[in-house]
Formats: structure tokens, C-alpha cells, sequence
């Protein structure tokens, strides 16, 4: 056990001991639940590395005192498989625990699935992948699917306290002062991976000399090195992440093209690819929008082919798009207009679908009224006809002002007012 990493001694030994995900593991969450009614049910759980997706499995196996099997799709045959199976059928039940799941072949799987099927075996299914694109149905339907996010940075704070502070599987034993600046720099520079931020403090442990007082002192330097990743800046509330996500937003939505590079750039030295793609994207519908509607599927391509490609070079597509996005003339009356009939709706201002719009595809429907004054668009020449379609309540209303900040939408404002004379 001395010999296995830490973030391996530290994986809980009971779902009470599992960091974050709290809308899985928290009090009348879905997994306590299970674990609490010990109806345990086979399930996959995804999400991005390093967010426990196997200590969650070995912690709900140890709180319900079920033996477990740790495997792997990739790498174990099918042998292993039938090893795991035997003992189960010995012992009467087994949770196997497969790491890259959507990895496992056909053999493997038909193997499998009549003793999930059957309860012989209770599968804990643990990946990267989004299971509804990579996982094959026959193993989805069988499974309950969750997924774990990405750890916050105080998520990742306890855990590396927890670390140092456990005599038995941590390093508790040791003499050990981490200055705050370092502690932060693990948080910060692991991006979410707890397993990053274990490994960088053990090799920062284990290899910085104890000073003459005994004690072994981490300080910044140690953790960027152990880290290999410098610091970023942040400030004492510790926000300066999310100020950077929001001034990088508002430079875009600003157009200054220079300041959202520069805030790109600081994102992109942190290692935060999620949170820039997430931005690009919300931008591109959010303040761009009806001014230049193909900033948003060009932006999605740019964000895949940074997904695909990974950083460093996931730079490049993401610099091009972020200028466009800048440079792109800029409309929000979309969604803010339907962001006012949302009001509606929820102060209940909404009012009776006219009979003429009310569905008329039933037996019985004409003698109620229904379709019967309804014009048919397509049988007039333009296309288009004049009837009413909001509720009498709301017929006068109108939520949607087109702008003139772009070809496509100044078209759209004609197209608006001609049928509104």
C-alpha cells in the first residue's frame, strides 16, 4: 500500500468520503439513495479526468460492504471477465468496477450482459466519454447513467488537507508545511483533476529537502515545478478566475478584439479549455446572434476542433474564432425577446389558444370549432397571410424589435414591418 500513489491510498472507504459531487452523493441524492436502501443498480459514470469517477465506485462498494473487482475494458480480456464472474457466483454477488468502459468489445460484452442482466454481477462502468455517444445501447439500457463534474477548486482544497493530514494512507507522517500560496497553485493548476493535484504535492513531499529544523517546506516555487505550470495571478477572494471569464465575455461582446485575446490568453495558461469554449459559444448566441447567424455554427466547429485537437494547438481555432466573434456586428433581440414572453408566461399573463390554431386532427374536432377559420400559408402566393395568432389576451403584444446591426438582421426588420402594416 506504501508503494501505491497517493491519490490510490486515498480513495474513500465510504461514499461519505467521496470530495464533491454532492448532487450524486449528497443528502436525498440519487446514489445516497441507492446506497441507503442498499438496492444497489448497475450504472456508468462519466466525466472529465481526475473527478473520482472509480473512488466514487470502490466508496459505494465499501459502504454497502460488497466485494469489488477493479478491471479495464481496454486492457483486461475475457478471461478476466470470467474469473470476475465465478467469483461472484462463489460469493453471491460482485461489483465490478470497469474503467474504460466504452472500450469493452463484443465479446466482452456479451459475455457481460446475462450476468448483469441476472444481478449475478453489479457493473460500475467508469469514463471519459459521453456514454450516449460512445457506449453501446445494449450496455445503456441496462445501466443507470450519471455523470460527475469537474471539482472546484475548494472541492480539491479539502482533499489536499485531508492528504496531508492522514497519518495511515496520506502524508500525515510526515513533517510537512505547505505555504498557503502553494496550496492554492495545486487547487488552481489541477483544473478540476484531483488525481493531478495529489501527484503534484506527493512529488513536491518527497522531494524537497527537509530544512534543518526537520521540516519539509513546499513553497510556490516547489508547487510550479511539481505542477509544471506556473502561477496565475489571483486575488485574495480568490474570484480572479471567474473575473477573467467575465471580462474575456464583455471584451467580445465589446468588440475590442485585443483584450479578449489577452483574457484569452490568461485562460489558455491555466488550462481552461472548458470554460473558454462554454463562453465562445454562449457569446456567439448571446450577444452576436440574429447580426451574424453563422457565428454560431462556426463557432462550434472552432470549439470541436479545439476539443479534437487539445492544447497547445487548440489556440489556433480558438484565436480565429475569437476574432470574428469580436469584429461580428452585435444583436441580443432574440432571445430577449424571448425572454419577455418568458415573463409572461411566469406571471401568468398568457391567456386561451385562438380556436382557429387549436389542433383539429381528431374525430369530433369540426363540430367544436376547431381549424375551421385557420388560413393555410402556403395556399397564398406570398406565403404568408394575415390572422391572428396570440391569444386575444396578448394580441396586441409584440416582444421581438429586430436591430440594424447586420445585413442578415436588417433584412429580417423589412421582412418584420412588412407584415406588420
Amino acid at each position: 500500500m506504501a508503494n501505491q500513489p497517493l491519490a490510490f491510498r486515498m480513495r474513500p472507504k465510504h461514499i461519505d468520503d467521496v470530495i464533491g459531487q454532492t448532487h450524486l452523493v449528497g443528502q436525498g441524492k440519487m446514489i445516497r439513495r441507492m446506497v441507503e436502501a442498499e438496492r444497489l443498480h448497475s450504472m456508468v459514470l462519466y466525466g472529465p479526468p481526475g473527478t473520482g469517477k472509480t473512488s466514487m465506485a470502490i466508496g459505494i462498494a465499501n459502504s454497502l460492504g460488497i466485494r469489488y473487482k477493479l478491471l479495464n475494458a481496454a486492457i483486461d480480456k475475457k478471461k478476466d471477465m470470467e474469473i470476475a464472474v465465478e467469483e461472484a457466483k462463489m460469493t453471491g454477488e460482485l461489483v465490478v468496477i470497469l474503467d474504460e468502459v466504452h472500450r469493452l468489445d463484443k465479446a466482452k460484452q456479451d459475455y457481460l450482459l446475462p450476468h448483469v442482466e441476472s444481478n449475478l454481477i453489479t457493473l460500475i462502468g467508469c469514463t471519459t466519454s459521453n456514454p450516449y455517444h460512445s457506449i453501446n445501447p445494449a450496455i445503456r439500457s441496462r445501466t443507470h447513467i450519471f455523470e460527475l463534474h469537474r471539482l472546484e477548486k475548494q472541492d480539491i482544497l479539502e482533499a489536499i488537507d485531508r492528504a496531508t493530514g492522514d497519518k495511515e494512507n496520506g502524508l500525515g507522517e510526515l513533517d510537512l508545511m505547505i505555504d498557503p500560496k502553494a496550496k492554492e497553485h495545486f487547487a488552481n493548476a489541477a483544473n478540476g483533476d484531483l488525481r493531478a493535484a495529489l501527484n503534484g504535492i506527493e512529488l513536491a513531499a518527497y522531494s524537497t529537502p527537509k530544512q534543518d529544523d526537520g521540516i519539509i517546506l513546499i513553497d510556490l516555487h516547489q508547487a510550479e515545478a511539481c505542477m509544471q505550470k506556473k502561477s496565475f495571478s489571483h486575488d485574495k477572494d480568490g474570484d480572479a478566475h471567474y473575473d477573467v471569464l467575465s471580462a474575456f465575455q464583455k471584451s467580445i461582446r465589446g468588440s475590442d478584439v485585443d483584450a479578449a485575446l489577452h483574457y484569452l490568453a490568461r485562460l489558455i495558461e491555466a488550462g481552461d479549455l472548458d470554460s473558454i469554449t462554454r463562453r465562445m459559444l454562449v457569446c456567439a448566441y448571446e450577444d452576436i446572434g440574429l447580426a451574424n447567424p453563422q457565428a454560431g455554427p462556426r463557432a462550434l466547429a472552432a470549439v470541436e476542433t479545439a476539443e479534437r485537437v487539445g492544447l497547445p494547438e487548440a489556440r489556433i481555432p480558438l484565436a480565429v474564432t475569437i476574432v470574428e466573434l469580436c469584429l461580428s456586428p452585435k444583436s441580443n433581440s432574440a432571445y430577449t425577446a424571448l425572454d419577455a414572453a418568458l415573463n409572461d408566461i411566469r406571471s401568468g399573463d398568457t391567456g386561451d389558444i385562438p380556436i382557429h390554431l387549436k389542433d383539429a386532427h381528431y374525430k369530433g374536432a369540426e363540430k367544436l370549432g376547431r381549424g375551421i377559420d385557420y388560413k393555410y400559408p402556403h395556399a397564398y402566393e406570398s406565403g404568408w397571410v394575415k390572422q391572428q395568432y396570440l391569444p386575444d389576451k396578448l394580441k396586441h403584444k409584440q416582444y421581438y424589435y429586430p436591430k440594424e446591426t447586420g445585413k442578415f438582421e436588417k433584412g429580417l426588420k423589412q421582412i418584420h414591418e412588412n407584415m406588420n402594416k
